[in-house]
């Protein structure tokens, strides 16, 4: 099971910023009853995980995700570092950590987030 290419393709889908292009993305990437929670959302299938990607969009607006390092992964676990920055920029605004389950046919079947960089108020 390629980890690291399903981890690209989880990060493109928080990237796309065009409705049915990032639906695609999801419904390709996420099993029907995958979940992803983080502190702040808990979501369960592809609409409420949309909708979550949606809303990120919105509040960052022109800030794109990236890789912030290698995906460590084994059996059907990953686990890898993510920044949210400007386009190009070298320094993150958000930095978080993600731990990926994949299901047996190499779908996402749950994402828990950490945040551990954040704007302060």
């Amino acid at each position: 099971m390629d980890l690291q290419n399903l981890a690209e393709r989880y990060l493109a889908a928080w990237n796309e910023t065009d409705p049915a292009a990032r639906r695609k993305l999801v419904e390709d990437a996420w099993a029907a009853d995958g979940t992803y929670t983080d502190p702040l959302v808990e979501t369960r299938g592809h609409d409420q995980f949309d909708a979550t990607l949606a809303a990120v969009q919105a509040q960052f607006a022109g800030l794109v995700f990236r890789l912030g390092g290698p995906v460590d992964a084994h059996h059907n676990v990953a686990r890898f570092t993510w920044e949210l920055a400007p386009e190009g920029a070298a320094e993150a605004i958000v930095i978080g950590f993600d731990v990926l389950t994949a299901t047996e046919d190499g779908r996402i079947a749950s994402v828990i987030g950490f945040l551990d960089k954040v704007p302060s108020a």
